[in-house]
């Protein structure tokens, strides 16, 4: 489940910027932080928790970078889960 819905949480995220629809956004990086805390993954959460807070307290202004940072950090998390599985 973690692998198929984290990516359609970031990209509500994106659509959800381009909209301005803070709410929204909240609601999809707090999904992105309890699935990632759930899977240990624990810098993604990090990246998602910042993601939320930042938005509830500033809006959707200079997201941008934690938005290339969550990126990377689910590249890495999919990665690992993924190596995991095969064995």
């Amino acid at each position: 489940i973690f692998l198929d819905d984290t990516p359609q949480r970031i990209a509500e995220l994106d659509l959800s910027l381009k909209s301005g629809d803070v709410t929204r956004f909240i609601r999809a990086a707090h999904s992105i932080k309890g699935s990632s805390a759930n899977m240990g993954a624990s810098l993604l959460r990090g990246v998602a928790e910042r993601l939320e807070h930042h938005a509830k307290e500033h809006g959707l202004a200079d997201v941008g970078a934690m938005l290339s940072e969550l990126r990377a950090e689910w590249a890495n998390a999919e990665l690992a889960i993924r190596e995991l599985i095969k064995t």
